[in-house]
């Protein structure tokens, strides 16, 4: 069984035990979080429920493992013969779930 989710304007694919980095969600980690916005749902038997856009009822139970800030990536701004260079670092802060049970 496996559920395509919408969350922080990206969709994963996940299934019960699953652990997923995605953007940072309002909760701290040992926290239960429930994800409603889940798009497609694949059931033991093969049948396919797909929403438009989203399938009512449906939900993701997912429990929050961790808060953390993901690799450092670098943003360089250059001009040629203008002596202008700017650089500068970002860090995306991510939140990791292990997905419990899916609804619907």
């Amino acid at each position: 069984m496996y559920a395509v989710i919408k969350t922080g304007g990206k969709q994963y694919k996940v299934s019960e035990g699953d652990i997923v980095k995605v953007e940072k969600l309002p909760a701290e980690p040992g926290e239960k979080v429930t994800l409603e916005e889940v798009l497609l749902i694949n059931d033991e038997n093969g049948t396919i429920k797909v929403g438009k856009p989203v399938i009512e009822g449906a939900k993701v139970i997912a429990e929050v493992l961790e808060q953390g800030k993901g690799k450092k990536i670098y943003v360089m701004k250059y001009k040629r013969r203008k002596n202008y260079r700017r650089k500068q670092g970002h860090r995306q802060p991510f939140t990791k779930i292990k997905i419990e049970k899916i609804e619907g």
